[in-house]
């Protein structure tokens, strides 16, 4: 008896929810569908957005405590507990378009076929054929 779990939506912790859904959103070809502003005594950059990236919602909330993950790993340091891996038909085209919506391309690259691409509050993010 699993009770009927499923995912529907992972949640990512930023400081800029608002500004990091904006830029997913761009960056997918999507629209953000719910943009909350803080709440009282939160900071203005604080709040909560929710956009739907296919089969799945992403949900960005404000992290009080926010650290910018490093990537790769390094002893001592903030790292990234996960990443989105989004699926791409051309690789060079789709690095293009994700820099030109605020990405950069992550300095240390494992695999020929994968773009380690770092999203603009600092999460990494994978670009693959």
């Amino acid at each position: 008896m699993r009770g009927g779990l499923r995912v529907t939506s992972v949640t990512i912790s930023c400081p800029d929810p608002r500004a990091l859904a904006a830029f997913y959103a761009t960056l997918l070809g999507t629209e953000v569908r719910v943009s909350e502003p803080s709440r009282p005594g939160e900071p203005e950059s604080a709040g909560w957005a929710q956009l739907s990236a296919g089969a799945v919602t992403l949900n960005f909330e404000h992290e009080r405590e926010w650290r910018t993950p490093v990537w790769p790993a390094r002893h001592g340091e903030q790292t990234a507990t996960a990443h989105l891996d989004i699926a791409v038909d051309d690789l060079g085209a789709a690095v293009e378009w994700a820099v030109a919506c605020g990405a950069r391309v992550a300095d240390v690259q494992p695999q020929e076929d994968v773009r380690v691409m770092i999203d603009p509050a600092g999460h990494p993010f994978c670009l693959f054929t």
